[in-house]
């Protein structure tokens, strides 16, 4: 007999929507009752908070330039925003819905915004740029850097002058500590805030969107949150078209261009930007509810495509990999998370580390990812500054091509990913052939970048190749010219292809007229020091430009082409993790997957590649005796050097995701030939059954 409450409420379920009337119109009417604008104001949101992050990355080089660091340093900076990360997103598994998630998600898109303002405030506490040198006592114009050989004879020893000692002071004290400090505060603190935002974000949506609905907005959430990085590094190829110190220019202005080596553009007007537009997306957190009613009503569009899919089968692979009873699972971690204090939790954690780690599908999995992840942070870090460096390029136009080709292919990868897991019902053993197949082929398109690269133009007294004579007098000449060591003026004799440190070194001694603020170049007379041993001769300001600047394009239409393939194996490296481990530790499975992707690839790899690329400098700018950042580079070395730890990342991806295939493999035949072993018994026994039939029928 049915409970008399149930009747009860049968009854009246229809009767009281008819007698409640207004009230959902009410609800109707408030949007922040509604799961569609939270997850409209959910991919705006991630959608800041990616170009934030991802805005650093586009602008890396600069900051070296700003602030005399080496790529080790920069990379460790680009990387520390995953140290706090790292140590909170494991308890966001166990708080689950027990904080108010949009309050705490506001929360932290506060702190976002808040790290995004503290990155730029090094350039407001900082001096002004010097372009030329460290020595706040000279002058900053053309004229500054020239060989004055009156000094000579008056210095007996001919010793190189060294910055004074004020000027030292200025640079050696706190404030340079506290600059670096403040930027590594920031990136922790946009660690932190970042924690929060997506996974509380997710689990919001599914809970309270209609079951039916909420594929289709994580899709629509997803979509929309790829397009963060690519606005990332087309906001760094605006802002750093921008003198650094547009806000505070010198009165005669500047005599520098985009295409000069000292130029530094203005990168911390992007983290404002970003910043303002972090925190208005964060203000709509603050006014939704902690739970909203479930939304009752499935989207037309979404039925479609989803009748669609049940009746072609492809829910299949979903259902497979989340067990017989989706919901008892879901019913059974909301039965755990009450029952489970802080330090069960964290008891409980190691033994489900240790659980899942010792599957070998899983293991192999994610270090097939942790071999991809490095890759790709080693790639978005550095990869401005690579083609700056070795094409030429200015840092606006690299970040453009990065934004505009490189991120939208492997946003097209990815997708192509998820349409493949889907239209082609693709098992665990498929899913690992398109790892192996994508893996392979992003191999195969990056042995060609090996060869495609400018060789290093010789600089005088720091890079000589064979091919240039030797000249003794030029190292006699700069001497008696008393140059400075820490000045930074680069000229280039367009007569002999061969770039001078400084016009000092080249021992000119007079200026051709300083033009107009950023507009043409200085062209330096009288010059006695050329190694091509032309007297009097003038040479023009600037580095020499790079006769192979064009190989750009094909440069990067080939690692753009890798990323894609690449990409196509993320889906369904996701679904061999979903299928490898238990029902019950999906969960944490997950939360496993990113904890060791940020601790093993995404930490180390910037640091990594900025170390790689810190070995092929082979002149350190000297400020004050100590070594900052590296002026030039060996190009044929940087390039080996950086291509060939993106090699050997992608080589350990192959490596894995064929272990992977080789697994599931070997488990497809062991199956198959258990299952045809079971089948073969029934069948004999029949066939036993039907001779003696046919006998008995026979001797009748």
């Amino acid at each position: 007999m049915p409970d008399p409450g149930t009747e009860i409420k049968m009854s009246s379920k229809p009767t009281s929507k008819s007698q409640v009337g207004p009230a959902p119109k009410r609800l109707c009417s408030n949007l922040f009752l509604s799961i569609k604008f939270f997850v409209f104001c959910h991919s705006l949101l991630q959608l800041a908070q990616l170009m934030i992050s991802g805005y650093l990355k586009s602008s890396i080089s600069t900051i070296e330039k700003r602030f005399g660091l080496s790529s080790q340093t920069s990379g460790l900076l680009a990387a520390f925003n995953e140290v706090g990360n790292t140590a909170l997103i494991v308890f966001v598994s166990y708080f689950g819905s027990r904080v108010h998630r949009p309050r705490l998600i506001g929360l932290g898109a506060v702190l976002v915004a808040l790290a995004g303002l503290l990155m730029s405030l090094p350039h407001f506490i900082s001096e002004p740029y010097r372009y030329d040198h460290v020595d706040f006592d000279l002058p900053q114009d053309s004229a500054s850097s020239l060989c004055t050989p009156s000094q000579a004879s008056a210095l007996a020893s001919a010793s190189i002058p060294a910055p004074s000692n004020s000027s030292c002071a200025l640079y050696s004290e706190a404030p340079q500590m506290v600059v670096v400090g403040l930027m590594f505060l920031a990136q922790t603190l946009l660690g932190v805030g970042a924690v929060p935002i997506q996974p509380f974000g997710i689990s919001y949506i599914d809970d309270f969107a209609h079951p039916t609905n909420s594929p289709l907005y994580l899709g629509i959430l997803f979509a929309v949150t790829l397009i963060g990085p690519g606005m990332a590094y087309g906001l760094g190829g605006l802002m750093l078209r921008f003198y650094v110190d547009i806000d505070r220019m010198p009165e005669g202005g500047i005599s520098l261009t985009p295409k000069d080596p000292r130029w530094v553009g203005a990168w911390w007007l992007g983290f404002l930007v970003s910043a303002g537009a972090v925190t208005l997306t964060a203000l709509p957190y603050f006014f939704f509810p902690r739970e909203m009613p479930k939304e009752e009503k499935e989207l037309s569009f979404g039925k479609k495509i989803l009748s669609s899919l049940d009746d072609k089968g492809e829910n299949s692979l979903i259902n497979q990999g989340a067990g017989n009873s989706p919901n008892k699972e879901k019913d059974g971690e909301a039965q755990l998370a009450p029952d489970l204090t802080v330090l069960q939790f964290i008891k409980i954690f190691p033994q489900v580390l240790l659980r899942n780690l010792r599957h070998p599908i899983f293991l192999l999995v994610v270090l097939a990812q942790v071999s991809m992840c490095s890759m790709v942070a080693g790639m978005a870090t550095f990869l401005p500054k690579f083609l700056e460096r070795q094409f030429s390029v200015t840092a606006s136009f690299a970040n453009l091509l990065i934004g505009t080709v490189s991120i939208p292919a492997a946003i097209v990868g990815i997708v192509t990913g998820g349409v493949l897991v889907q239209r082609l019902h693709l098992g665990p053993t498929r899913c690992a052939t398109v790892g192996v197949l994508g893996a392979f082929t992003c191999l195969l398109l990056g042995l060609p970048l090996f060869f495609m690269g400018c060789p290093t133009h010789p600089i005088a007294n720091v890079y000589n190749p064979s091919t240039l004579p030797e000249n003794g007098e030029f190292l006699n000449c700069i001497q008696l010219c008393s140059c400075s060591k820490s000045d930074f003026n680069p000229v280039c004799d367009t007569r002999s292809h061969t770039e001078y440190v400084t016009p000092c070194q080249a021992g000119c001694t007079e200026v051709q007229g300083d033009p107009s603020p950023g507009h043409g170049s200085v062209i330096y007379t009288n010059c006695s020091c050329l190694i091509s041993g032309i007297r009097n001769s003038s040479i023009i300001s600037g580095s020499c430009e790079s006769s192979c600047s064009h190989l750009v394009y094909p440069f990067i239409l080939l690692i753009s082409l890798g990323g894609a393939v690449a990409s196509i194996s993320h889906t369904p490296a996701f679904m061999l993790i979903l299928r490898g481990v238990k029902n019950e530790d999906k969960s944490l499975a997950v939360g496993i997957q990113f904890m060791l992707l940020r601790v093993l690839a995404w930490m180390p790899s910037p640091v990594l590649h900025g170390s790689a690329i810190d070995t092929a400098c082979v002149l350190w700018a000297d400020t004050c005796g100590m070594q900052s950042l590296c002026r030039y580079y060996d190009h044929d070395l940087l390039r080996h050097r950086f291509i060939g730890l993106q090699f050997f990342f992608k080589l350990g991806t192959l490596f894995c995701f064929t272990l992977v295939f080789t697994i599931l493999r070997q488990q497809d035949k062991e199956a198959a030939r258990s299952k045809s072993h079971h089948n073969s018994v029934p069948q004999e026994e029949k066939l036993a059954l039907k001779l003696e039939k046919n006998s008995g029928e026979f001797k009748v």
